[in-house]
């Protein structure tokens, strides 16, 4: 008698609701209130590698904190929920919150997926929607402007062409020249390489160049990778 009067001393709000259901006949069972909701997917023409690089850019641009893990992994930080806690909740100090875990899967080559799960604790079941990356987030739409905005570069080389290296203080303009014989060809090449102006490609490792479009395609020209 003394250990369980020694409980209900410490827990007195915990008692008195589980005397309560108790004398009205009926058990409670505390229950596992952690879970996740249906994932979401998103399909992206880019390596895993880039595609996880723009999500984590995203993130950061909308103040989400994340913690990157291997694999092209990432858990955001626990977010309260603007949800009351429930009754048992409540209780015992505990708030609704919420977080996104993150996985990049390559499809192929040059195409992956980001697959985005929230995870919820003392949420119910009918709310988590709210919680989706694409509700709370507008999460791929953003992906998809900050894409067309800054397209990453893509590591591998397309098919059909060669992955070209910038000589040092050489523009697309120049770079046409060498490897087609016409600067002009630098609207194509920027064209597939997601740029907009001669200058644009100083930051890329490499800048592809089509078959068609080649002087001599057969050749592998100094400066190529």
């Amino acid at each position: 008698m003394r250990a369980g009067w020694t409980v209900f001393r410490q827990f007195p709000k915990i008692a008195i609701v589980l005397s309560m259901l108790l004398l009205a006949g009926c058990s409670y069972a505390v229950s596992d209130t952690t879970g996740a909701a249906v994932g979401e997917q998103h399909d992206l023409p880019y390596t895993a590698h880039d595609s996880f690089l723009l999500t984590q850019d995203v993130l950061r641009g909308e103040g989400v904190l994340f913690e990157v893990k291997p694999d092209d992994h990432l858990i955001t930080l626990w977010k309260d929920a603007d949800v009351g806690a429930g009754a048992l909740g409540s209780l015992v100090g505990k708030h609704p919150q919420y977080r996104y875990e993150i996985e990049v899967v390559p499809l192929t080559g040059r195409s992956s997926r980001v697959v985005v799960n929230v995870r919820v604790e003392d949420i119910p079941d009918e709310d988590i929607a709210k919680y989706n990356a694409t509700t709370r987030l507008n999460l791929f739409a953003k992906i998809d402007q900050l894409a067309a905005q800054y397209p990453p570069s893509e590591g591998t080389p397309k098919e059909g062409g060669v992955n070209y290296a910038l000589l040092p203080n050489e523009d697309l303009k120049g770079l046409a020249k060498r490897a087609t014989g016409n600067e002009e060809n630098w609207h194509q090449i920027a064209q597939d390489n997601g740029l907009k102006s001669p200058g644009d490609g100083a930051s890329l490792p490499s800048i592809w160049i089509r078959n068609t479009l080649l002087s001599a395609p057969n050749r592998t020209p100094s400066g190529a990778n």
